[in-house]
């Protein structure tokens, strides 16, 4: 027996059978465009099947090479190739799960200049402007993907999913934002359908009919010009008629201006789009889209006619998520936070992939925490997220951890930026850490402040202090106006009506955040839409409205020294959503700033030689950190082994990324 009977309830597709209703979406690693990184990828995928998941969908291959993401990307379109990929499929189904490869062909967000597309129009964020593919070019693709498809049952793949979303070249064809052709592949929706539709033909016959045909349809483009979800919903009848298996969700492109699945957007918030797909064919729909834990996915199955949830990124957090929510171990989930630090941000910097709460995804091979076989006693000091790692991977391992905390609860930063509106999923990884301490025997000491002599008779010391945040030299700087930016998110201080914040990196910026929401932060689904302007209207193109946001409750100014632009270095996929969150409640930003003085008449400051007061009633600094590094020397003194992680390694800015991979690679190294 499982509380979540739906999500394990079998889907017998007619040919074949899921063995449950959780699918892994596809997410491009890095590890797909290199012939050398198969077995990397093999394990990477079988550990997620091992984990549970019924259907894995691989990140994107291309059908041919005008379609690479990159020069030399991912393609399967050889004998070689397919058998290659033989390591992979053989991997999975050792492990009982299916899974499919996703052809994908970029189009216009190709970045390389060789791309084409249905019609000449340049993306906003790519610097390349596409060739109009000619009508010979679209029937060779069209072949070719009925190509990849039979390669891809060579290499034993159960079925592909074809990317019709995203604003890949695919969508682009049905969007009349990038289609402005007049022959038969543009203009009426029936046109702008065509490609598509003869794709999923093509591939039914090569392929044959016990074979599993995905389709990733753009269910809310949230762009100008996209299409009307009356098209859409046609559209989905349509490949069902064309011998589609499986819809899959899709929401949003690459240059949409509505943020899809970074932290803030509520869990499940464009399942009401899927839903009503649901309702117009006969064949399954796959929810997806903040979908991170098994409760969410339970009511959106009991609840709809949806009969399948994929989870992308919370598979990169968790390979064991499905495992543990049937066993009823829903507590023991590394739950995606959806911060995209480790795994979007690296993808659009083409980077290798992984995971800021679980470093080892992707690295399989690389990062292994295998049995120790000599245990030492460890002592680690600091139960921020850096400490939390090291703690509980130290005993998992077979070592003997006692954890230090010198505050009441573990957390450190993390306890702070889960206050932060939008940001509340970072409270589920404290639970986990607080479960994971349970489960591996770490001996907790809350409210106990280490020194030397605590320490002397362990083997070895991981030191996770953390950091301080750093006072600037401001004349005024005691002033009462002054808060610091612990002090406000805790609850210590509180703000008034008009507030300048001091230092505009990332906690800067949540900062400002948390001071333009009025009450404690709740992700409400409706307030969301309103905010960023998400419509339900069938007939509204890209599923746009006007936004309305709610007003902020303060007038906030958020200042720095640097003259360039304000969070510009945030993370590439998350920072423009802050950016515009903060231009929709009207803070003021002002760059290049010099600090002459806080005194009773606010904040005196000095921008391009010109001076200016802010009649401010408090100053939130944010003026960066400084390491607490004050066990370093002593415990050298007396001899002792230590490590030194996180924070107190380095705090130029906080990076719960490079804490917990750190936690993690030295409990991987004791």
């Amino acid at each position: 027996m499982t509380e979540f009977p739906k999500l394990f309830e079998p889907l017998d597709l007619g040919f074949t059978t899921l063995r449950n209703r959780v699918v892994m979406g596809s997410m491009h690693t890095g590890l797909e465009d290199r012939a050398k990184h198969v077995d990397r990828l093999a394990a990477f995928y079988a550990e997620r099947a091992r984990g549970g998941v019924g259907l894995i969908v691989t990140g994107g291959f291309s059908p041919d090479r005008t379609g690479w993401l990159k020069p030399f990307g991912a393609t399967m379109m050889t004998h070689t190739r397919a058998r290659q990929h033989r390591r992979v499929t053989d991997a999975v189904h050792a492990e009982g799960a299916k899974i499919v490869m996703q052809l994908l062909h970029a189009g216009r967000y190709a970045f390389w200049p060789r791309q084409v597309s249905a019609s000449a129009v340049k993306s906003p964020i790519n610097p390349f402007t596409p060739r109009a593919m000619t009508e010979r070019q679209i029937l060779k693709l069209i072949d070719r993907y009925g190509r990849s498809a039979a390669l891809c049952r060579e290499a034993g793949y159960d079925g592909v999913e074809i990317m019709g979303g995203e604003g890949y070249l695919l969508n682009q064809f049905l969007a009349p934002r990038v289609n402005k052709r007049t022959d038969r592949w543009g203009g009426s929706a029936a046109n702008r359908n065509r490609l598509p539709l003869e794709i999923v033909r093509a591939v039914r016959a090569a392929a044959g009919e016990d074979f599993i045909i995905v389709f990733r349809l753009s269910m809310a483009e949230l762009v100008d010009g996209g299409q009307s979800f009356t098209e859409i919903t046609a559209l989905a009848r349509e490949l069902e008629a064309a011998g589609v298996t499986i819809i899959n969700t899709d929401i949003g492109w690459h240059e949409s201006r509505v943020p899809t699945i970074v932290t803030s957007v509520p869990r499940a918030a464009f399942t009401e789009f899927t839903a009503r797909i649901a309702d117009a064919v006969s064949i399954p729909v796959c929810a997806s889209n903040r979908i991170n834990m098994p409760e969410t996915a339970e009511q959106i199955l009991t609840d709809t006619a949806i009969e399948l949830v994929s989870m992308a990124r919370p598979m990169l957090a968790d390979s064991d998520w499905v495992n543990k929510a049937r066993d009823g171990r829903v507590d023991e989930i590394n739950t995606c936070i959806a911060c995209n630090q480790a795994c979007l941000d690296h993808g659009f910097e083409n980077k290798m992939v992984s995971c800021l709460v679980n470093p080892r995804a992707c690295h399989e091979t690389v990062l292994v925490l295998s049995p120790t076989r000599a245990t030492k006693k460890v002592a680690v000091v600091g139960a921020g997220p850096a400490g939390l790692a090291a703690a509980t991977n130290l005993a998992e391992r077979g070592h003997a951890v006692t954890l230090f905390e010198a505050d009441e609860r573990i957390g450190g930063q993390f306890e702070i930026a889960r206050r932060i509106p939008g940001k509340e999923e970072f409270a589920e990884t404290i639970r986990y850490y607080t479960r994971r301490i349970e489960t591996t025997g770490v001996e907790l000491r809350l409210n106990t402040r280490a020194d030397v002599d605590t320490l002397r008779g362990f083997d070895e010391v991981v030191l996770a202090t953390g950091v301080t945040p750093r006072v600037p030299g401001i004349a005024g700087i005691e002033h009462e106006k002054v808060i610091t930016y612990p002090d406000l998110v805790l609850g210590t201080r509180t703000a008034g009506k008009k507030v300048a914040v001091i230092g505009a990196g990332g906690i800067g910026v949540d900062v400002s955040e948390y001071l333009t929401h009025d009450t404690s932060p709740t992700l409400d689904l409706q307030a969301w839409m309103r905010e960023w302007g998400v419509s339900y209207d069938p007939e509204a193109g890209g599923q746009l409205a006007a936004p309305q946001p709610a007003p902020s409750p303060r007038e906030v100014f958020l200042l720095q020294r640097k003259t360039s632009r304000i969070g510009k270095d945030l993370g590439k996929t998350t920072g423009w959503v802050h950016r515009a969150a903060l231009k929709a409640k009207g803070v003021e930003q002002i760059a290049g700033v010099v600090y002459d003085r806080i005194d009773d008449e606010g904040l005196h400051i000095s921008v391009g030689g010109t001076s200016r007061v802010l009649d401010v009633d408090n100053v939130i600094v944010c003026a960066g950190q400084e390491s607490v590094r004050d066990l370093v020397d002593g415990l050298a003194a007396a001899g002792i082994t230590t490590h030194v992680i996180g924070g107190a390694d380095v705090a130029a800015e906080l990076d719960a990324k490079r804490a917990i991979k750190q936690g993690t690679e030295v409990a991987a190294a004791i």
